[in-house]
Order: structure tokens, then sequence, then C-alpha cells
């Protein structure tokens, strides 16, 4: 890699008629490259990914990140398309407007000079956003269903998540959980009553997005209870006033 300085004198030399050889024996600088050069006068853009460029950085806000981490790991996926172009895309119910709009919201903080669209399906908008760099993004991208291959997360991953463990769970629980009131009976007097409570259910068919769940509620201090291979309740009063602080209903 050589600096501005250089690439400024090898076009100066060039201009006054030198010859490619002579220039690259003055500068110390490959016959080769002095040839690129000349072909290509512009330099090539410095990479506008974070995890691309000389020194990778995490995405920031980190946040905005572990949220959007929740939803892609709940219901998004990243599609190719022509030109090394992809889209981050994250299927949203209809009928969770504020939902859609958090959403593209996250995608905006974490790459502020995109755009972002929804595009109608049934029953849902898939809020989407067009990047080349998203694979380096979300690196658990990879062909095939979530639950059908090993979802892990890099080490800089684990430090966001570490860090700002609420928005990821918050993340996957308006991904593929919900808020609901259950209800049950007792008997009081010798009659049956109804007694109604909030419960949260997270539902994921991959056993390592399921783990990602559970220890990070584990880490909150979140009791959970497996009721099969794929769902988890949290009815415990304590745990479902910690969840309504800090994630909540969808809306």
């Amino acid at each position: 890699m050589y600096d501005t300085a250089t690439r400024e004198l090898a076009f100066k030399l060039l201009a006054q008629g030198r010859t490619m050889a002579s220039v690259s024996r003055e500068l110390g600088v490959a016959h080769a490259t002095i040839r690129y050069w000349r072909a290509h006068p512009q330099p090539k853009k410095p990479s506008s990914c974070i995890r691309c460029c000389g020194v990778p950085r995490p995405p920031a806000p980190p946040g905005s990140y572990a949220y959007l981490l929740g939803l892609y790991l709940g219901d998004g996926c990243i599609s190719s398309y022509r030109r090394g172009v992809h889209g981050l895309r994250i299927a949203c119910s209809n009928g969770w407007p504020g939902l859609m709009d958090e959403c593209a919201a996250a995608m905006l903080a974490v790459r502020p000079d995109s755009r972002v669209f929804r595009v109608p399906g049934q029953g849902c908008h898939m809020v989407t956003s067009l990047w080349k760099h998203w694979p380096c993004l979300f690196p658990q991208h990879g062909p095939g269903p979530k639950h059908k291959r090993v979802i892990e997360l890099a080490d800089w991953q684990k430090e966001i998540v570490s860090a700002h463990p609420w928005p990821l769970v918050r993340g996957l629980i308006h991904s593929d959980g919900t808020r609901f009131t259950n209800w049950t009976t007792r008997i009081v007097g010798g009659q049956s009553k109804r007694y109604e409570y909030p419960r949260y259910m997270f539902t994921n068919m991959s056993a390592d997005i399921m783990r990602l769940m559970t220890d990070t509620l584990d880490s909150l201090g979140v009791a959970w209870k497996r009721t099969n291979h794929k769902n988890i309740s949290i009815a415990r009063r304590e745990s479902v006033a910690l969840m309504d602080l800090h994630v909540g209903p969808k809306y």
C-alpha cells in the first residue's frame, strides 16, 4: 500500500514524459503498480463497511444493532441480488405497524446513508435495506433455514450482546415472541374463580437461537420455562415485570 503523495508524484513524473520503468526505479514502486495507476488514475474508494476497513469496528449504535440482530435472528434473512448487492429483509406483520417503524429506524441507525423500503407480502411487509456489506454485519448469513445450520455469534457480537442484552431480547421477542394474557381457574370457597395474568412466549425452531435467548435471559435474572423444544414461557410476576419494563408488547 502506497500513500497518496507517492501516487501523485508518479503521475507528475509520467506527465513529464518519463517512462514507467524510470518512474518505477526512482520511486521504488513495482512496475506493475505504475502501470495499474496509469490505467486507473482514480484511486479506489475506501470501503464504507466498518468490518472491511483497515481496523474493523463494531456497528454503532450498539443498542440499535443488538435490537436489529434480534429481529434478524427471528424473522430476518439476507438475499443476494445483482452486482454483489445484498438485501437485509425483516418480515413484520401488518398487525404491528409500530414494529415496522422500529425495524426501519434500527436499520437507518446502523446504516445511516442507506434507504429503507417496505415490500408488501401476504399479511406482512418485508422491511428491506440494500447494501453490499450486510453479510459482514450479520455473519450468521448462510444458505438454508437457520434451524438447519449452526448459528453462532462472532466474538465482537458477543461483546455487544453482553453490554446490551435487553435490546437483543426485545428484538427476539418482537420477531418470534408475544405478550398475551393467560388465564386459569381455582376453587375458592367451593366456587371456581377465573384468574388472569400476563405472560411472554418465545418460539424458534433453532436450538442455537433458543440457547442464545435463554442464556441472555439467565444473565438478566429473568425466569423462564421450556414448554417444548421450540417454545419457552415467561410467566413469573417479577420476570414479567422486568420484561414489561425493557421489552413490552408489540404494537
